[in-house]
């Protein structure tokens, strides 16, 4: 655009409008400036003015023309039809883009070179340092959590600095920046903070050091008494009520509010934190606490709920709070339960009561965590049965808030994958070992500081399976899914991996599922140099979140042998029938014992408290009422539905598979 001089007549209207300026010479214009709306206003340094033609209609409907009142503006570009009014100290050194709406702030400056909150170091794990994270606008859980766990890499980690460091360097500016369409409203001090397009700040108290990621398709929130220093908010998040944040990342779509307080901590796609408190925790996408006495402090954690009053210790009195520990993906905790760092549970576990024995039951995923007069015990395995773990699983995607198109974190949903399967084959293992070594007569198993019953334990071995034989079954029907064979040839030959990646272990880096030789692979391009920008990271993230089905297969693919018996190279129609029809029964017998667990939140037990002054019938009749009918329950509807869906699928594909027999037989 292009800007010109003050005329002597506009100089001297401004002038009787109360305006001032320390050098007239150095305000400029746009070229279809008028003064009508510019009162009481003093320019100091260079100040460039679009300008000022539309209304904005605040809510109540009343009218605001564009315009500046009340405002000293120091070094500031303001866009067209913006609206500036009663700033009580001055803004300086900003660009403001078109039609923002600013009213009543105390102070907005950038003073001296700002990062704007890129490359500050978040404490995150361990609160004594060693597992810093630089934070940036581009990070990503994945990007985190290498950097924080890979410290066995230092070349990596260096590597991994210098690329964040080039990125806040290239950011750095003494000139911070408002985007177009914001509105900022009774709010106290920002100070270099670079707020992004369409961002709504309301009653805030005090932004320092910080960028708001803000855009049209994911606008972001900042409500009344929220305390945010040294922090970036990404896109479409929405921080209320009092939140006080310090040295934090906050991903795209989270929920922070009433007075829930952070310090050192990351919190990745779709968090949400209420009421409690967060030190130096890692918390993955869909890690979720609600309760006003929960503290979560030096975790990691993903698809995580947390119960009012959980609660973990990461110092055991004698050299300080070193300690740390993983809730891996899903896993959740009941009220009141404490967890003593270190420790480690399982995927998709319960945590229940006080632990303090440093369990580590990665490998035994689906399990419950209970404790009995200071003993945990363990069950594994129980939680695939489990309603809510079915009804979780479904509900992660469609709680996916992001509407930015460009998302930062690259998310698996799924509840069996090979990260899952993987630690159920080991599983299965340790507890066949454990009942082979102890004897099958024994009560009690010990694993590591934990103790499982016999029943338990028998009961573990036989879940896994039927889990092994779901997710095998799954990805079999899937391959050969929609095609006509003519012979077992065409059968193997599509049987046959479409790539070598995928097989052996796999890991689940805060979400992102995939092969852990593909991880390595990234890593050994970062150290070399060959991936050298944020950007290309997240690139290469996104490539094997898309190829994860390709690879997974690879993995089941040389699984089918370990479990079955079968060389794939080498599988028939009846190899393949059998399969399906494992896979039917693993399939219809979890979701009846699904159906079952549902079953039970509408026993006569679960209507104490309805029907206050009534009768049985009453009671009956107001929690119908209520929770509706077991039958016509959507989930219930919807767990005998899969079960009907799933007979069907299996039943084609062995149908399928008899024609190919009856041809060889003939």
């Amino acid at each position: 655009m292009d800007y010109r001089h003050l005329t002597e007549d506009e100089i001297l209207r401004l002038k009787s409008q109360s305006c001032l300026a320390d050098d007239w010479g150095k305000v400029t214009v746009a070229e279809d400036f008028v003064t009508e709306f510019v009162h009481h206003t003093r320019f100091s340094g260079n100040v460039r003015l679009g300008v000022f033609q539309s209304e904005f209609t605040l809510p109540g409907g009343i009218k605001k023309h564009s315009g500046l009142r009340h405002v000293t503006l120091h070094n500031v570009s303001v866009g067209d039809n913006c609206c500036i009014e009663n700033i009580q100290n001055y803004i300086a050194n900003y660009e403001i883009g078109h039609d923002t709406f600013i009213e009543n702030v105390d102070i907005i400056l950038v003073d001296g070179l700002s990062k704007f909150g890129n490359g500050v170091e978040v404490s995150v794990l361990n609160e004594t340092g060693g597992r810093e994270v630089l934070i940036n606008d581009k990070l990503s859980a994945h990007q985190a959590y290498i950097l924080a766990l890979y410290r066995h890499r230092p070349e990596l980690i260096c590597r991994m600095k210098a690329i964040t460091d080039f990125y806040s360097n290239k950011h750095a500016s003494a000139i911070g920046s408002i985007g177009n369409h914001v509105m900022i409203l009774n709010t106290g001090s920002i100070k270099n903070v670079r707020i992004g397009d369409y961002c709504h700040i309301c009653g805030t108290c005090r932004l320092f050091n910080g960028s708001i990621n803000s855009n049209e398709e994911a606008p972001v929130h900042l409500g009344h008494g929220v305390i945010c220093d040294d922090f970036i908010i990404s896109s479409g998040s929405h921080i209320d009520d009092g939140a006080m944040l310090s040295r934090c990342f906050i991903g795209q779509a989270c929920r922070l509010g009433h007075n829930y307080s952070a310090s050192e901590s990351l919190f990745f796609s779709n968090c949400q934190g209420e009421n409690g408190e967060a030190c130096a925790i890692f918390a993955g996408p869909f890690t979720v606490t609600h309760h006003k006495s929960t503290l979560l402090i030096a975790g990691m954690f993903s698809f995580m709920n947390a119960g009012s009053g959980s609660n973990q210790s990461n110092h055991m009195y004698k050299l300080g709070p070193i300690h740390q520990g993983t809730l891996e993906r899903g896993a959740k905790t009941t009220s009141d339960s404490y967890i003593l760092w270190p420790a480690r549970v399982g995927a998709f576990s319960l945590v229940m009561g006080r632990h303090v024995n440093h369990s580590d039951t990665s490998n035994l995923p689906f399990s419950y965590l209970i404790e009995q007069n200071n003993t945990t015990y363990l069950v594994p395995g129980v939680n695939l049965r489990s309603v809510g773990t079915i009804r979780d699983a479904q509900k992660w995607p469609k709680r996916d808030g992001r509407t930015d198109t460009n998302k930062l974190d690259f998310i698996n949903y799924n509840l069996l994958s090979p990260y899952t399967v993987q630690k159920m084959f080991k599983g299965r293992e340790t507890l066949q070992n454990l009942r082979h070594a102890s004897g099958e007569l024994s009560d009690i198993y010990s694993f590591h500081s934990a103790k499982i019953r016999n029943s338990a334990l028998v009961k573990g071995i036989k879940f896994y399976e039927i889990a092994i034989h779901k997710f095998l079954g799954n990805s079999v029907i899937k391959r050969l899914e929609g095609i006509d064979f003519k012979s077992n040839e065409e059968i193997r030959a599509r049987l046959k991996p479409d790539t070598v990646i995928g097989s052996g272990e796999w890991v689940d880096i805060s979400g992102l599922i995939a092969p852990k030789s593909e991880i390595d692979a990234l890593i050994n391009d970062i150290e070399c140099g060959k991936v050298d920008r944020l950007k290309s990271i997240n690139e290469e993230f996104e490539k094997m979140h898309q190829n994860y089905y390709t690879y997974e297969w690879t993995w089941a693919y040389e699984k089918l042998e370990e479990f079955y018996g079968i060389k794939p190279e080498n599988i028939t129609t009846a190899d393949i029938i059998r399969i399906v029809e494992k896979w039917k029964e693993a399939v219809v017998g979890l979701d009846r014992m699904v159906y079952d667990d549902a079953k039970k939140e509408f026993s006569l037990a679960s209507m104490t408290g309805f029907g206050a002054d009534g009768s049985r019938a009453e009671k009956e009749m107001d929690f119908e009422q209520v929770r509706g009918d077991f039958e016509s329950n959507p989930f219930v509807t919807a767990v005998l539905k899969h079960i009907e869906d799933k007979t069907a699928l299996g039943d084609e594909l062995i149908d399928r598979m008899q024609q190919v027999a009856s041809f060889y037989s003939n």
